[in-house]
């Protein structure tokens, strides 16, 4: 099975933020984002399968590019699974307020979705909701706090046409009163699937609600990677279904230990972690946003594959 694949949206704190290492000279946000390569319109993603065809609200970050804003300023570990970033095109993603939806592929094979529409997803939820709790003294060893999953925001919904699926958890941590909104949205094509994959504080849901299913239409896989493309006996199938996709990849019905995404939105820091099971271990996926007055480049060189400013 191929690595987590996630795809987040991070709401913007509106703080200062620290690259690593502290050593070298120091960068202003302006600095940092002049550096910055946008792309607008038709995007193709790496690889060739898909591409995005991006309204005039939206922007895109390359790989490289997308990486550093992920790494130097917002002090995620590296991740070269990250294929870009979309990102509104009028705010800044260091700005009060700024987001960013991270793109990536997961090439776990053609997802069949004949059980679409058998899934009774009050069950699959009190099911998600056990499943979290008893994974939660797995997250404490492993140093983090326990998570909730206090419920459907959004239930998830299946575009049998589009092969789209949507839908979003509202999560607690550590008994806080701050809920956490945890938006997926996952695309469907001939070997893999597309994963969006979107989180902000509660009080962003309106946000949140209104900007990402601008993107469904957005997304688009490209002849001969399409779903309709699947060809019998000759393609992989992956191992699980749509009702997984929701649960978790790493459900039961693959046989290997449940998983689940934690994301913590508290004292303006913003974390996600995968637990993932069958001895992978943990992986973090964002890491902390730091309360800095400017961003540290390492040894003051412009950040891989970007322009100088």
């Amino acid at each position: 099975m191929s690595k987590l694949a996630a795809l987040g949206m991070v709401i913007g704190t509106g703080l200062a933020l620290r690259a690593q290492p502290s050593e070298g000279k120091k960068t202003t946000r302006e600095e940092f984002e002049k550096r910055l390569t946008y792309q607008t319109g038709k995007v193709e993603l790496p690889g060739g399968m898909a591409r995005l065809n991006l309204g005039p609200e939206f922007r895109f970050l390359a790989s490289n590019d997308a990486r550093q804003l992920l790494e130097k300023a917002w002090g995620n570990p590296p991740d070269e699974s990250v294929l870009g970033m979309v990102l509104p095109a009028t705010l800044s993603p260091l700005a009060e307020g700024g987001w960013g939806v991270i793109v990536t592929y997961d090439s776990d094979g053609f997802v069949k979705d004949d059980e679409a529409g058998k899934i009774n997803y009050s069950e699959l939820l009190a099911e998600m909701k056990k499943d979290t709790l008893e994974a939660n003294p797995e997250r404490k060893k492993a140093g983090y706090g326990s998570v909730e999953l206090v419920g459907w925001a959004a239930p998830p919904h299946y575009d049998k046409n589009a092969k789209q699926l949507y839908w979003a958890k509202e999560l607690r941590f550590d008994g806080g009163a701050e809920t956490t909104l945890n938006y997926n949205i996952r695309a469907l094509g001939r070997r893999g699937v597309l994963v969006l994959n979107a989180v902000a504080g509660k009080s962003q849901l309106a946000v949140v609600e209104k900007e990402m299913p601008k993107l469904l239409p957005m997304l688009a896989f490209n002849e001969g990677h399409r779903y309709s493309d699947f060809i019998p006996g000759t393609d992989s199938v992956a191992a699980y279904g749509i009702g997984a996709l929701v649960a978790g990849k790493l459900a039961a019905k693959v046989g290997l230990l449940k998983w689940l995404i934690a994301l913590v939105f508290a004292s303006k820091k913003l974390v996600a972690v995968g637990l993932l099971g069958a001895g992978a271990g943990l992986k973090s996926l964002f890491g902390r946003r730091k309360k800095n007055e400017e961003i540290l480049a390492e040894n003051s060189a412009p950040p891989a594959g970007a322009p100088s400013a």
